[in-house]
């Protein structure tokens, strides 16, 4: 049997239920075997009937009786009497017909359910049985639990994975020999064995470790390749110029922060190599990142070369043209801002591209159609990016064909990102971190509220509005749904429109309206033409309206820690005390997470608690569709995340070929397609 055999080879394993494999990814062998259990339960354990208490058991015991029939709505029951010699305990199945007749009396089975009071008597409800002369794979074990759709049980992926067993010992090795000495790992196809059929609890937790320690290892490996590829590239040399720094920062109303002059220092030092430069700045809503990439963007200005500054979304990036054209007039270089986004009217992007081709505009702000457009930028040597933490290797390559040379890059983000995910998740990037906000941006007082508070709520809100302040209310959906009891951002309108604030002017923005549409509510909003804005998440990257003081969160419990965080950065830009509410969808006990938010405005710390709390799954959110994140290790294991990185390192230091490990190979080229976004 072929790993790449489809489904169906297998016994039981037919048309109809091969499509139900399909719709948990499962087309062949390989497929099945790389499916990873969501949880584990112990039945490892086996009890005497005599010693019996509530809760998971595993028996060893004979059938000496067993009968089926039917009752009330044609519901039947199959009960059943087993003996181990300490005593006798009844088995119930319920719509289990199959089970009267399936059963052998006078044999011994491991039986697994649950023990525990049914109807005034102690019973197993719907216990797993499998004879002791079989294989076990749903009894006497540690059993895993798989994804499951309709028709399709655990039970029954474990009996097809329990006939793949030969395919899985034949699994080649994946990592070098040295590693696996050095590093004191089992074997792939050992691990692969006890993934899914553990001996013991020690044989999982290694197994799981060898892993995710593969799993750490080739992401990690996968970023180093890419970061000394791009190093291996040649880019201009840009000069540092102590005095343009020095008057640039003596005309700011404000002194920088500690963090903004050691970033500055080190893209300024990275620039001089005559390498590619690939940095990213995070820091926490407000911190000053925009002001570094301006400092960053006046070295190559002063050289007469050109900065592309990419921004999300049309309004961010109108708002990055503005604040780079205040900050650089006084030094006499605002003349060289220019803007180009799809909005221009035609005679202007006429006149912005004519100004780019002649190196007239040197610092142009768009969004990211800036490098897909026909734009001349032949002097290009900076890109600045916005909420991208990742530009691709290949996307710098099409601008190299462009500009002549590979360009310098710094990525800017305002989600905190851990220290441990960095090191995974960014080993390609060099990071900088701005920890300080700037001096008298006053903190964001968090208030969790349950509906039953939300009259008092509004009458503090309505003092807000009425002394000339704006509001930003966030739903989770956008229209009301049949299966979740939450507030939609049409249902919120309508009651805020009519009733609850129907004296004020209240507007509506969400993703399925048009580019052009949202565009202009958004500027409606930062005209203040509108006092109340409700929303769904798409205002959550960058948006600034310095009078918005109020951030109410609707159904606050579906959003995740960073989220809510980033949402919350919204308000309180400007000289006013920021507000923001998070009103729970019922009146439970709040979660860990949202106590966290309203304690915590420290967003490192969120990021880091966040982490914990999601486990080593969707580490890379949307953009990238899953297809990086981890599925086995956690990325708060830092002795497993410090071995794969030194592992990784070791392996680029030796000279190792990858070409000679195939399957190793053939996973970081696919991990590195995505992290290039080809």
């Amino acid at each position: 049997m072929g790993l790449d055999e489809p489904i169906t080879y297998l016994k039981g394993v037919g048309p109809e239920l091969a499509k139900k494999y399909a719709k948990l990814g499962i087309r062949t062998i390989r497929d099945l075997i790389d499916t990873i259990p969501r949880r584990y339960d112990d039945y490892s354990q086996h009890t005497m009937v005599k010693d019996l208490e509530p809760g998971a058991v595993t028996l060893k015991a004979s059938i000496i009786s067993v009968k089926g029939h039917y009752v009330r709505r044609g519901m039947h029951i199959t009960e059943a009497i087993a003996d181990d010699g300490t005593g006798e305990v009844r088995l119930v199945w319920f719509n289990q017909s199959y089970r009267a007749q399936s059963l052998k009396r006078e044999q011994e089975y491991f039986i697994s359910g649950t023990f525990g009071r049914q109807r005034q008597r102690f019973v197993i409800s719907n216990p797993n049985m499998e004879l002791v002369s079989d294989f076990p794979v749903s009894t006497a074990r540690i059993i895993p639990v798989y994804r499951e759709t309709k028709g399709l049980n655990s039970k029954q992926i474990r009996t097809a994975l329990s006939q793949v067993i030969p395919q899985m010992r034949q699994f080649p090795e994946t990592l070098p020999g040295w590693i696996i000495k050095d590093y004191k790992l089992p074997g792939y196809a050992e691990s692969l064995e006890n993934l899914h059929f553990p001996a013991d609890a020690d044989s999982l937790a290694t197994a799981r470790k060898r892993l995710g320690f593969e799993e750490v290892f080739q992401m990690i490996l996968a970023s180093l390749l890419i970061k000394a590829e791009i190093k291996s590239e040649q880019a201009p040399v840009v000069p540092f110029d102590e005095e343009l720094a020095k008057r640039f920062v003596n005309h700011l109303p404000f002194s920088l922060t500690d963090g903004q002059r050691a970033s500055v220092w080190q893209i300024y030092q990275d620039m001089e190599r005559g390498e590619p430069m690939n940095r990213l700045v995070e820091g926490d809503v407000g911190s000053g990142k925009t002001l570094v990439a301006a400092m960053a963007a006046l070295m190559v200005l002063r050289q007469g070369h050109q900065v592309a500054f990419m921004a999300p979304t049309e309004l961010l990036a109108r708002q990055h043209a503005e604040g780079l054209y205040k900050a650089l007039e006084p030094i006499g270089f605002e003349s060289y801002v220019g803007l180009l986004v799809g909005g221009l009217k035609p005679e202007q992007k006429r006149r912005a591209q004519a100004g780019i081709a002649a190196g007239d505009i040197r610092l142009v702000v768009g969004t990211h159609a800036l490098i897909q457009e026909a734009v001349d930028m032949r002097n290009l040597e900076l890109i600045v990016i916005d909420e991208q933490h990742r530009f691709g290797v290949n996307q710098r390559k099409t601008l190299m064909a462009k500009a002549g040379h590979m360009p310098h890059v710094l990525s800017l983000t305002a989600t905190p990102i851990p220290r441990s995910l960095a090191l995974t998740l960014y080993g390609e990037l060099d990071v900088s971190i701005l920890d300080e906000k700037p001096a008298g941006r006053q903190p964001i007082i968090t208030r969790i509220c349950s509906p039953n508070s939300r009259e008092a709520l509004n009458t503090d809100i309505r003092q807000e509005l009425d002394a000339g302040r704006q509001m930003f209310v966030v739903c989770p959906l956008i229209s009301d749904s049949a299966t979740l009891d939450l507030n939609s951002a049409e249902k919120i309108y309508e009651q805020f429109n009519t009733q609850d604030f129907k004296q004020y002017r209240v507007g509506l923005l969400h993703g399925k309206m048009k580019a052009d549409e949202k565009n202009t509510i958004m500027q409606r909003f930062v005209a203040h033409e509108i006092d109340i804005l409700v929303s769904t998440t798409v205002i959550e990257v960058g948006v600034d309206v310095p009078n918005a003081s109020i951030m109410l969160i609707e159904g606050a419990e579906r959003f995740g820690l960073a989220q809510a965080h980033q949402l919350r950065g919204r308000v309180g830009r400007g000289g006013y005390q920021g507000y923001c509410y998070l009103m729970m969808s019922d009146s439970k006990a709040p979660s860990q997470r949202l106590r966290a938010l309203e304690q915590s405005s420290d967003g490192f710390k969120l990021a880091e608690l966040d982490l914990e709390l999601r486990g080593p799954g969707a580490i890379y959110g949307q953009a990238q569709h899953g297809a990086l994140d981890l599925r086995i290790a956690q990325l708060s294991d830092g002795k497993l995340l410090a071995a794969a990185r030194q592992a990784a390192e070791r392996f680029i230091s030796q000279g190792e070929d990858l070409v000679q490990y195939t399957v190793l190979n053939q996973h970081i080229a696919r991990l590195q397609a995505v992290i290039n976004l080809n």
